[in-house]
Order: C-alpha cells, then sequence, then structure tokens
C-alpha cells in the first residue's frame, strides 16, 4: 500500500443541515468546512481565547457598519466587555449617535436616481437613505455641546467620553456612545476630523475660536500607555480603515518606550480589501507582524468578507459559547481620566515609563 501523505490528516467534513440550531453549533461545524466559512469559525474560537487570557482586547471599526445596522452589536461587545477599547471612524460613531437620538436610516436602493435622491434632502449609503436635513440639525447639536466644554484640547477618548455622557443623559437610550459611557470603556477616534462630527466640532470653532480642539496626539499617548499597562493585548478589525493602523501602531509606540511588549498576541480581522495593492485595510496580519505589530507567535486569522454577514452570525454564536469567559476576565477600566494619569490629572507620557535592562 502507498503510504498515506502527513498532509491529509484532517478530511473536509460536508455540512449537513439540521433544524433548530443555535449559530454557536452552526460555526463549530463551519470549522471543519472550507474557505471562508473555515476562517470565521476560527475567528470564533480565537476570540474566546482572547476571552480567557488576561489581555486587553481592542475593536477596529471601519466602514458604514452603524448605518448598515450592525451599532447595536457593537454595544453590545462594549456593555458586555467582550472589547476593552473601541477605535472607530467618525462616521459610524455619528450614524450611532444619529439612531440614538431617535432618529433612523432606511431601507433603499444602489439604483436609484441619485439626482432625486439630492432634491429630497435624502443621502445615500449604498442601499441605506437618511435625511440630510437630520444630519443638519445633529451638526448644530453637536456644536452646542461642544461650547458647552472647557475650552482647552481634549483627546478624542475625552471628548467621546463626555458626548456619550451627554447622548445618555438627554436620550437615555442605548447606542455605541452611550454603551461606552456607561461601561467606561475608551473609544479613540484618531480621523476624526473625517467625519460629520468633525464638521460639528468646525461650526463650534466658528463660534468661538477656542473650542472644539481635539488632542490626536494625545491619542497615540494614552494608546500606547493602554498597551503598556497591561502588554497582553489582542486586535480584533472590522473593515480596515485608520482604525486598523490606529489599533497595530499603539504597540508599536508602546514598545519604544517598554520592550516588555511583543506586539498583539491575538489578532482577527474581517475584511473586504485585498493585500496585493499595498493598501493598509487589505495588508495581512503576516504582513503586520514584519513591522512587529503583532506578535511572532501571535494566534491570528483573517476573515475576508463583508461585516454585515460575518458579525451577526460571529456575536451570536459568542453570546452562546463566550459567555462564560466573560465572568473571569480581569477588566481595566478607564472613565474620563484616562488610563495613566500624572499628579495633576493630565494623562502621563509613556516616556515616564523605564524600559527593562
Amino acid at each position: 500500500m502507498t503510504k498515506k501523505s502527513r498532509f491529509l490528516r484532517v478530511p473536509v467534513e460536508p455540512f449537513e443541515i439540521k433544524s433548530g440550531v443555535t449559530a454557536d453549533d452552526v460555526l463549530a461545524r463551519m470549522e471543519h468546512i472550507s474557505f471562508q466559512g473555515r476562517n470565521l469559525a476560527s475567528a470564533r474560537r480565537i476570540w474566546e481565547k482572547m476571552l480567557g487570557d488576561d489581555c486587553t482586547i481592542f475593536l477596529g471599526m471601519a466602514g458604514a457598519l452603524s448605518a448598515g445596522g450592525l451599532r447595536m452589536i457593537v454595544a453590545h461587545l462594549v456593555a458586555r466587555r467582550y472589547v476593552d477599547c473601541l477605535v472607530s471612524t467618525g462616521a459610524n460613531l455619528y450614524h450611532d449617535l444619529h439612531e440614538t437620538r431617535g432618529r433612523r436610516h432606511y431601507v433603499g436602493s444602489p439604483r436609484e436616481n441619485d439626482a432625486a435622491l439630492q432634491a429630497d434632502h435624502i443621502d445615500r449609503v449604498y442601499d441605506t437613505y437618511a435625511s440630510e436635513d437630520e444630519f443638519v440639525e445633529n451638526d448644530e447639536w453637536i456644536a452646542e455641546f461642544a461650547l458647552t466644554l472647557e475650552r482647552r484640547p481634549y483627546t478624542s477618548r475625552e471628548f467621546l467620553y463626555k458626548l456619550g455622557e451627554h447622548l445618555w443623559k438627554e436620550t437615555g437610550r442605548d447606542g455605541i456612545l452611550t454603551a461606552a459611557y456607561r461601561a467606561s470603556v475608551p473609544i479613540y477616534c484618531p480621523a476624526i476630523a473625517d467625519s460629520s462630527i468633525g464638521m460639528g466640532l468646525s461650526q463650534a470653532r466658528h463660534r468661538d475660536v477656542q473650542a472644539g480642539q481635539i488632542d490626536v496626539i494625545g491619542d497615540i499617548i494614552e494608546s500606547a500607555n493602554v498597551v503598556i499597562r497591561r502588554p497582553r493585548t489582542a486586535s480584533i478589525v472590522l473593515g480596515g480603515g485608520t482604525p486598523k493602523n490606529f489599533i497595530n501602531q499603539a504597540s508599536v509606540q508602546a514598545e519604544f518606550y517598554d520592550d516588555r511588549v511583543g506586539g498583539h498576541r491575538y489578532a482577527v480581522q474581517i475584511v473586504t480589501d485585498v493585500p496585493h495593492f499595498g493598501g493598509a485595510s487589505g495588508s495581512s496580519l503576516e504582513e503586520a507582524q514584519s513591522w512587529g505589530k503583532l506578535a511572532a507567535d501571535a494566534e491570528q486569522v483573517t476573515v475576508h468578507c463583508d461585516a454585515t454577514i460575518a458579525l451577526p452570525l460571529l456575536t451570536t454564536a459568542l453570546a452562546t459559547s463566550g459567555s462564560e469567559r466573560l465572568a473571569g476576565r480581569t477588566l481595566l477600566r478607564f472613565g474620563l481620566d484616562g488610563p495613566v494619569m500624572s499628579i495633576d490629572g493630565r494623562p502621563l507620557p509613556p516616556a515616564r515609563y523605564e524600559a527593562r535592562e
């Protein structure tokens, strides 16, 4: 008999349909099929390991996920501490604010006449509509809030914490910003100017040149301190974008000041971009290892899939399989004052940490 190759050990198991099964069971069986189905099942398994390990979990959020109906999934993950720190585009936070204030997004069509939509003050995000007039009112609401703040620079985390607090007190509604405020989970928005939140801050600055100051370099200092505080970290990225690199550079910046930091220990990314055009959004996790953003032995998986397909299935399964691991987690609570503070109440620069000899 011909000796069986060592490569032919684990057979693919055809997926058999069963009625009345849970998402947890579906993903467990998908680990024995191929392609992105197997990768999505692996993402659930790695996320469970993150929850069982003593590590800080970063979640990156890019793309039109809030407008597309995923905002309450992210709020669920934040509120129940499946993640410890959120890094988001401004657009996702703005569209979350829009709905938390009682407005809606609407089912539309990518084939509608856009000139007709513009005439009716309707903004389109592929197959989803929203009212431009309501967006204009949101911008003014943000500007008015910004004008109530002390005139000084704020990191995006500080500003968004206060914004979430104000939103919760005014509405009492669940959402990403309000969940982060209530759970003391920090949100960073490194490209906040590239959003309607930035436009609202600009309108505040138009009225008072001292208003609407966001210290994005302070965000880098704070995020590095988050890593230094507990160097075992994990990265979950939805859609790439600026949040993906901000999360990855936090471990690199932290290692500059403390050589005990060695890159994220776990990494999951759910992306639709591809690596062969050279963009950061589609870059592979192996490429991130070359920069030291991921540990050389990091457990990682890339799922090439639309987040509106992958995330509902993944998080529904985690609600079953990951719930027991939540009880044993050591939680970092940051609140308004930030992850590491100096005597005068300002963020402590990472340079104050001494590298290990």
